[in-house]
């Protein structure tokens, strides 16, 4: 049985307390692996590490700590089969996603941030009649404290990790112990990059222990956290009172807008994947389809009619188009969103079950892709975070009510417009509170380009310069000539 380690000072050490977590291969229900059962003395030792790594890396230039970002991003692709794989098991999503996207991702967000440190600059100011002038320089802040989650998960590990990195902080991190794996495999890739020890330190384990002893951790004064919106509440609790700087991205309970003149074909496919793309456990799913009641009838045969021909099977085959869901826990909790569903009113439009398969994923925790119609749109399914492959579709007739009903939830990360009115695109996507809105696509994302939400879904902006502007302090000089 593997045992993985945590990665702290630049070498693989198991936990102080010798205690280990079982790690659930979700595809099979069977335990593959066991993790690290951290706590605050690992923490602490990361921590100091970090710090005492901390004045040698901000001193390092820009540039050298692009290249070894770039490095680290080189073997991410030297070892990207072994990756997906590790993806795969961990997570339960197929393999061919976990090539197509989340180890491409993770290269790429470690390429994107060695470079943009490069060009990360600051402003001056000219003050006329004065013979004065200031400029901002930007400091990083010591030692950074990130956590990732469980549904993408190194895709989300470096998304973090490395703007913090390139900005000069030294990071303690903390993956989801549902999912450690290509965290710890990225401990090696880290070794074998010759990043300095120190400078990333990995600690695994529960985010009762771990996640809360980084954030309640006086010499760690930023902290950036994806994940669900009460553990965002409850870091904000301790955080606040430390004055640390925090991004939270949290949930999501998006919008898909379609208006009766889209191009159906393509709003149709998009819709399918915006649904069901890794089970439906990303935040940026469009759980909500709103359909404009000239298209409904139409639409809603065609996209059941596709979705009973999502193909739900072990990850490892090339046919799987929908995986297993992370865990039973949560297999049980998505399903019991389907029995409430039920409860107010709701109709099965297809699927609401789990499904069974037979070998060697007997005891896997899949579920059939599901679709629900004749819901209230500010019912308990309809606003609250289900994080699964369970989508409703809801009728609207005028702009005026689609908007309010995309806006009735708490939260406000991202919707989905369907329409060749670029007039009434524009004009529905600046009343919509979303942080993120596509219009005539889905999940196109461009790096440069600030990511997150309104609302319950989060604080603060992750990507582009302003993850660079959130891993730095700026401090503004001003010189009397």
């Amino acid at each position: 049985m593997q045992q993985i380690k945590n990665y702290i000072n630049g070498q693989l050490v198991a936990p102080k307390a010798g205690k280990y977590i079982d790690n659930y291969n979700p595809a099979t229900g069977e335990v593959y692996s066991h993790i690290p059962d951290s706590d605050e003395q690992d923490v602490e030792q990361a921590v100091q590490g970090a710090l005492a790594a901390f004045p040698a890396w901000a001193s390092t230039s820009a540039a050298k700590r692009g290249q070894l970002l770039m490095r680290i991003a080189d073997l991410i692709d030297k070892y990207q089969d072994r990756l997906a794989e590790a993806e795969s098991v961990d997570n339960g999503k197929p393999l061919k996603l976990a090539k197509a996207v989340d180890i491409p991702r993770a290269s790429s967000n470690m390429r994107f941030y060695g470079t943009a440190i490069q060009h990360f600059a600051s402003e001056a100011h000219y003050m006329e009649g004065t013979e004065a002038i200031n400029y901002t320089v930007r400091h990083p802040h010591g030692v950074a404290g990130c956590i990732s989650p469980w549904n993408l998960p190194l895709y989300l590990f470096t998304w973090k990790i490395a703007p913090a990195l390139a900005a000069g902080n030294c990071v303690v991190a903390k993956p989801s112990e549902v999912t450690p794996m290509t965290a710890s495999l990225l401990s090696e890739l880290c070794m074998e990059a010759g990043l300095p020890a120190g400078v990333l330190n990995i600690v695994h384990g529960y985010g009762y222990k771990v996640g809360a002893a980084i954030v309640a951790h006086p010499n760690v004064p930023v902290l950036s956290f994806t994940g669900g919106t009460n553990t965002g509440r409850s870091i904000a609790a301790t955080a606040a009172p430390m004055f640390k700087k925090l991004s939270l991205e949290l949930g999501g309970k998006n919008p898909n807008i379609i208006f009766a003149d889209c191009d159906f074909n393509n709003a149709l496919h998009t819709s399918i994947q915006s649904s069901f793309a890794n089970q439906g456990q990303i935040c940026l799913c469009g759980s909500r389809i709103f359909i404009e009641r000239p298209l409904y009838e139409q639409f809603k045969q065609a996209f059941v009619d596709k979705v009973q021909n999502v193909t739900v099977g072990d990850p490892m085959e090339d046919g799987t188009k929908m995986g297993a869901v992370v865990s039973e826990q949560h297999m049980q909790k998505v399903l019991s969103y389907i029995e409430l569903a039920r409860q107010e009113g709701g109709s099965i439009l297809t699927g609401g079950q789990q499904v069974h398969l037979s070998g060697r994923c007997a005891k896997g925790w899949f579920i059939a892709p599901t679709v629900i119609e004749g819901l209230s749109p500010e019912c308990r399914t309809n606003t609250e975070e289900i994080f699964g492959p369970v989508v409703t579709l809801t009728p609207f007739d005028t702009d005026e009510e689609v908007i309010q009903y995309a806006n009735c939830t708490d939260y406000g990360l991202s919707a989905t417009i369907w329409t060749k009115d670029l007039s009434r695109a524009h004009r529905v996507a600046h009343q919509v509170r979303s942080g993120i809105v596509w219009i005539n696509t889905w999940l196109l994302r461009d790096l440069r380009t600030p990511f997150g939400g309104m609302k319950n879904s989060g604080v603060g902006r992750e990507g582009g310069f302003e993850a660079l502007r959130f891993f730095t302090e700026p401090q503004n000089i001003c010189v009397k000539l």
